[in-house]
């Protein structure tokens, strides 16, 4: 076999239609059961955003949401919703926007028990999955085998793919340039140098330096992202209605099946805003906040803001302006739907930029280029930072110095392959990294629902303490009959000293 066909097996066990159930599954599961928490609280996560503060082992709830958010927002909005349009057809943008709805549920629950186990670590808060597999759930084999998972995908696999997007953008306005070696032309070099050294100076800033570069990159770039799909959704209104009816549509009898439709909005909206993955807990753990609840409540609201603002804004100015293809099932090189050349690539940025060139010309091909390049960019630092994390919580429970800067040199490498990589399943490498996390994570935060029900007993906690008007919350997780919190046990602990 292939290496391509040894990946497509890999993903087609792992992205079978189990997992893609699970997903819509745990999303309603948590919806229920926090009675649509996304929607009740929507007035008090937009109040969260801009209260918070940061200390010197935390950052501020908005850093938190900026670093977590770097994550959720990649090359996933731009080349991964053409993907799902050019394989699962409009409709599948509908099942992306299910995903967002009741993935915001999966997020409270996993960010809200990053926060509730998470520990002070050689001076910062870390928190993450394994940590809560191994506090929370008692499986330390769980917690580790998650670190395992994260490492490898979030150190190697994931960010092959930002910054493969990033090369391809970047040449797709310049050009190769003069060929270096292989296929791999000077200008792509030139963005491989760019990259390698911006991301060099932040993540050897530790996680500080990176949430500073975050919350302010990262709302920059998606407000000037969503500002440019108005405009073009504005130049080409009379289309809307049309479009809107398509995404409808196609959902249920869509051209290239529902399954197909289903499948492809799933695992993309899954890639996209990360609900369910266990990306999101680990900036969320690192929050300064005072209880739980509330940075659950922050990272809920992420997930809108990834999928039903920036991956819309890439689906409406792929459909109004119909530069796209569906090729659905049929074989490479068959479209169900053909509007622009046979040779455009299905999962890349090439649709989004034609789509803004029809508005804006030559300059919306290098706008989507600056776009995918600090979107790529960010997202690589947020999974450094979650496979740091993952190193340390290794180092915590080993108790063994950590390897931190072989850690920055892995991923360092990671970027260096990606971007003058040119192999074609680099996207399916990708998946089988998102699917291992989230098969893990799912699991593992369904079965400590079931054991203690901790995060719904912190959203009850939470919700009796607005409705009682406090103004300065607070958390005993041993009152709440909530097991091994134990950052949150000698906080009330200290606290109670003092007073």
């Amino acid at each position: 076999m292939s290496a391509a066909e040894i990946v497509d097996w890999f993903n087609g066990v792992i992205w079978s239609p189990a997992l893609i159930y699970l997903c819509l599954g745990a999303g309603l599961f948590f919806s229920i059961l926090t009675r649509f928490v996304q929607i009740r609280q929507l007035k008090e996560m937009g109040r969260l955003l801009i209260k918070g503060t940061s200390s010197a082992q935390g950052i501020s709830s908005f850093q938190a949401l900026s670093v977590s958010l770097s994550g959720r927002v990649g090359v996933g909005n731009i080349a991964g919703v053409a993907a799902a349009i050019g394989f699962g057809g409009p409709g599948a943008v509908f099942w992306m926007w299910v995903v967002a709805f009741l993935g915001a549920s999966t997020a409270y629950v996993e960010s809200t028990l990053g926060q509730i186990y998470k520990v002070e670590y050689q001076g910062q808060y870390r928190g993450g999955p394994a940590f809560y597999f191994d506090k929370g759930l008692g499986q330390r084999w769980l917690g580790i085998l998650f670190a395992i998972a994260a490492i490898i995908s979030c150190g190697l696999f994931l960010p092959g793919i930002q910054a493969n997007a990033v090369g391809n953008a970047f040449t797709q306005i310049t050009g190769q340039g003069a060929i270096v070696f292989g296929d791999v032309g000077v200008y792509k070099l030139v963005a491989l140098v760019v990259i390698v050294t911006l991301l060099s100076i932040i993540i050897f800033g530790g996680i500080k330096r990176i949430a500073r570069f975050a919350q302010v990159i990262v709302p920059f770039m998606a407000l000037g992202y969503i500002i440019m799909a108005l405009v073009i959704i504005i130049m080409n209104i009379q289309e809307l209605p049309n479009v809107i009816r398509m995404i409808f549509a196609d959902a249920f009898t869509p051209m290239a099946g529902v399954g197909a439709a289903i499948g492809w909005g799933v695992k993309r909206g899954v890639y996209s805003n990360e609900a369910g993955q266990g990306t999101g807990p680990h900036a969320a753990a690192a929050a300064e906040v005072q209880h739980p609840a509330q940075q659950g409540l922050v990272q809920s609201f992420s997930v809108y803001v990834d999928t039903l603002f920036v991956c819309s804004a890439t689906a409406f100015m792929i459909l109004i302006t119909g530069m796209y293809n569906v090729q659905g099932t049929l074989e490479a090189g068959q479209f169900i739907v053909q509007n622009v050349s046979p040779t455009v690539e299905i999962g890349s940025p090439a649709f989004t930029q034609m789509a803004v060139s029809t508005v804006f010309g030559g300059f919306g091909q290098i706008f989507v280029a600056l776009a995918v390049f600090f979107f790529a960019f960010t997202t690589i630092i947020a999974y450094y930072y979650i496979a740091e994390t993952n190193i340390t919580y290794l180092s915590y429970i080993t108790k063994t110095p950590s390897l931190m800067f072989l850690t920055k040199c892995f991923i360092i490498a990671a970027v260096v392959y990606g971007v003058i990589s040119a192999t074609g399943y680099i996207w399916g490498i990708g998946d089988i990294g998102v699917g291992l996390m989230a098969w893990i994570n799912i699991i593992g935060i369904i079965l400590t629902y079931f054991i203690w029900k901790p995060t719904i007993k912190a959203l009850r906690d939470y919700e009796k303490q607005q409705k009682a008007g406090v103004t300065e919350f607070t958390f005993d997780p041993v009152k709440l009959g909530i097991r091994n919190a134990t950052f949150w046990e000698d906080r009330l602990k200290n606290k109670s000293k003092k007073d």
